[in-house]
């Protein structure tokens, strides 16, 4: 709908939502032995008045007690229904006798997860990459996940991978510099990133968010050569700067020692030249072919 804005226009406003006030509470149900002793009963009341009559009373009895009672396995759940209105959830697994005439649905409460689609979306540079991750996750509330939305499920589903691509807008894909987050190298403030964003939209349906990591990442194809290309180059220019970083310090130690030790005294050209024909065996990428120089150097 439109709401006036403070300027005296007109500006979208929030879609209509009626949330489901709902939540979680424990059903009354007793043990399920006392509904077949109750059972035993109603045949024994039904056998001592088939003669009186009254034999269709202990049978309606009987059947109300025989299909109230349920079974719960461990890591379920059975939501009650009486007459359309929520009454409660039987937590507890075992044998119970719940209310009669009441509709109850199992949802099981054990942890899952799925892997998302490949998606792909713009990081934050604006570069195509494709990503996945896996939700674990699990069902809090029962009542939530049955009546606040249509098909929990699905829900989870979409909402995850809405979650992992507003996310994956939020992070370049990879931060040469070292300095700030990416998501390639900071998997950890990433996946942090997503079980919030995850569980924030799941929250509605009663679902509870163990953890979420990327599974899948890298570039889209129509960019993957040209970004391999990039981070070739970059590791290249880094090993160089880490050589000639190495080889200054190699030569400033040769021509300290040599001082130090009196063993040549080398005046500024000569100095140059070491330095020259060092960096060069020191920085080369093949091996050096000495040159034995039987005079001066300066002849």
């Amino acid at each position: 709908m439109d709401i006036d804005s403070p300027a005296g226009g007109r500006q979208a406003g929030p879609v209509g939502h009626t949330r489901v006030d709902v939540s979680q509470r424990p059903a009354l149900s007793v043990n399920g032995w006392l509904g077949v002793i109750a059972t035993a009963a109603c045949t024994w009341w039904g056998i001592a008045a088939a003669a009186s009559g009254w034999l269709w009373l202990p049978i309606l009895i009987g059947l109300l007690i025989v299909t109230s009672l349920q079974v719960v396995a461990p890591g379920q759940t059975a939501v009650v229904q009486f007459l359309g209105r929520y009454v409660g959830t039987v937590q507890r697994p075992g044998f119970w006798w719940v209310l009669p005439l009441t509709l109850r649905r199992p949802v099981s409460i054990r942890v899952r997860n799925f892997e998302t689609d490949h998606l792909k979306v713009n990081d934050a540079d604006g570069n195509p990459v494709e990503i996945a991750a896996i939700v674990v996750w699990q069902v809090a509330d029962t009542a939530k996940s049955t009546y606040a939305v249509d098909d929990y499920r699905n829900f989870v589903s979409v909402q995850s991978e809405s979650a992992l691509r507003h996310v994956a807008t939020t992070h370049p894909y990879d931060d040469p510099g070292g300095t700030g987050t990416s998501l390639r190298g900071s998997t950890d403030l990433v996946a942090g990133d997503l079980a919030r964003e995850v569980a924030a939209r799941v929250a509605i349906a009663g679902v509870e968010i163990i953890e979420v990591r990327i599974s899948h990442l890298a570039y889209a194809p129509e960019i993957a050569q040209a970004m391999l290309r990039r981070q070739q180059a970059n590791a290249v220019v880094a090993a160089r700067s880490r050589i000639v970083e190495g080889a200054v310090g190699m030569v400033e130690l040769a021509l300290n020692r040599l001082a130090e030790h009196e063993v040549v005294d080398l005046d500024e050209e000569r100095k140059a030249s070491m330095v020259s024909n060092l960096m060069v065996v020191l920085c080369g990428e093949q091996p050096p072919s000495p040159i034995v120089n039987a005079g001066s150097l300066y002849t």
